[in-house]
């Protein structure tokens, strides 16, 4: 088992030094810390099955060439960008309907309550499709949180912070009140974020992430703990 995790490990090194990739950047492009790429490639634990697989798709390679003593020559490997990208943006696009899709439900349920109400009641309550809106960017900072694009919080917390308060004021301005300051409290939360992103893109913190694959490498840990 050892052996076969040290050509697996030899193998990776050399493909991703022909990709001419550092550790963190293929790290970032598969959600894992470089600290689980370092043990790959020096042969101390194995990603999944999955994860071997899609390595394989994304260097253009065969399973059994990942797993051989020689890789077969640099000219010989799929150099074909569709093939190199072709995991990552299957996984993106089903992201990004699941996404829509919930994004969509928020809409559906909104329109189906403003129709019953002013149908049965005869309720105009077109405040519900103010509400909407920051309800629909919250929904999507909480799936790029799970699905860990961090690069797009800061945009959209900025977008739902704005579309909060400004939902607060136009509902206080139906009810016949002007809470226009409400918006000077945007202004510290917003500076607030800023320095948050600042934070979390100098350190490259992988808020999420780095909790997903804990696991893993604390599995990885005991198992050198064992060997020793």
């Amino acid at each position: 088992m050892e052996d076969i995790n040290k050509t697996i490990g030899k193998n990776l090194l050399a493909l991703r030094k022909r990709s001419k990739l550092t550790q963190l950047e293929l790290a970032e492009k598969f959600n894992y810390s470089d600290k689980s790429i370092s043990k790959w490639e020096n042969g101390e634990s194995l990603p999944s099955i999955e994860v071997l697989y899609n390595l394989c798709s994304f260097y253009g390679v065969t399973l059994d060439a990942l797993t051989s003593e020689e890789l077969p020559p640099e000219e010989k490997v799929t150099e074909n960008k569709e093939n190199k990208d072709f995991v990552f943006e299957k996984k993106y696009n089903t992201k990004l309907m699941i996404t829509l899709l919930s994004v969509s439900a928020i809409w559906v349920a909104v329109s189906l309550a403003y129709i019953i109400l002013k149908i049965a009641f005869n309720i105009n309550l077109w405040i519900l499709f103010v509400w909407a809106l920051p309800a629909s960017a919250l929904l999507v900072v909480i799936f790029n949180s799970i699905f860990n694009k961090y690069h797009l919080l800061f945009p959209i917390l900025s977008v739902f912070l704005w579309l909060l308060i400004s939902s607060l004021h136009i509902q206080f301005l139906d009810l016949g009140r002007n809470i226009w300051p409400i918006y000077l409290l945007g202004i510290p939360i917003q500076i607030s974020i800023i320095f948050w992103w600042g934070l979390v893109k100098k350190k490259k913190i992988p808020i999420i992430r780095k909790k997903s694959h804990a696991v893993e490498e604390k599995t990885a840990e005991s198992e050198e703990t064992k060997k020793d």
